[in-house]
């Protein structure tokens, strides 16, 4: 999965497993409801039930190449955080619209730039080369705590160019 960031050129990659995918394809298309809700689909429904709002999702650390995660819940006005899998608290974010927030740290070690290309035999849309980040940062850089990320981005497939 690639995140974008919201006013910049920069994506951060996660790997997720086969099920995390599905639950996240699921999510983002809204005409395809599966016969029986899903985990993610689940909590979603028992959050509704007990007025539990996932508020945003902000992936705080990154070790050895595996981002951590929390949720920000809330329920009569008290806040609570909550560890999860970064691939689950997307899938959840997803259902409850919440924002997805990382810090430029994070960003600056695993953020990439994607060169897309349109290729002229059949229009398709192809990802020709990932440049890493430039690591240098600077001042202003550290004034933003963090950055947005709303989009989730899917690799182009031979039925659509681009699929958000």
């Amino acid at each position: 999965m690639i995140l974008s960031e919201v006013d910049g050129k920069r994506k951060l990659p996660i790997v997720i497993g086969a099920f995390e995918a599905q639950s996240i394809a699921i999510a983002l298309e809204k005409e395809i409801q599966p016969p029986r809700p899903l985990t993610h689909d689940l909590f979603k429904n028992f959050s509704d039930r007990f007025d539990i709002v996932v508020k945003q999702v902000i992936i705080h650390k990154l070790v050895d190449g595996v981002f951590y995660a929390s949720l920000i819940c809330e329920r009569d006005k008290i806040e609570e955080v909550i560890d999860s899998r970064t691939s689950d608290a997307i899938a959840l974010a997803l259902r409850f619209n919440a924002p997805i927030f990382t810090y430029e740290n994070i960003l600056t070690k695993a953020g990439v730039i994607l060169k897309v290309e349109n290729t002229e035999d059949d229009g398709n849309t192809v990802l020709k080369e990932i440049i890493q980040e430039d690591t240098t940062v600077n001042k202003k850089d550290y004034k933003n705590k963090s950055f947005i990320f709303r989009k989730l981005f899917r690799p182009p497939s031979r039925r659509s160019k681009y699929m958000a």
